[in-house]
């Protein structure tokens, strides 16, 4: 009886004007080869936040698989970063 656990990141979608970047990860358990049991996490990722200048900190994507850094990479655009730290500091005075 040989159990194996293995984590997928099986979606990966670009939503909205800021390009969030949704993720599902899939974790399973097989047992002798047979998926046996798994379940999803779902997480979103922004293209960062503002620290206490107002200035825009990037997302930290040190531990993200390199899949998903490559997709943030292409789609966090200096516009979209702009754009997003304008909205940031629009929220904060509303």
């Amino acid at each position: 009886m040989a159990l194996a656990e293995s984590i997928e990141y099986d979606k990966i979608e670009v939503v909205g004007q800021y390009k969030a970047v949704q993720v599902r990860k899939k974790n399973t358990i097989k047992k002798d080869g047979v998926e046996i049991a798994s379940n999803f996490e779902r997480y979103v990722l922004n293209p960062g936040i503002l620290n206490d200048k107002d200035e825009l900190v990037d997302t930290d994507l040190s531990k993200e698989p390199a899949e998903v850094k490559a997709i943030c990479d292409a789609v966090w655009t200096t516009d979209v970063k702009n754009a997003w730290k304008a909205k940031l500091i629009a929220d904060k005075t509303s």
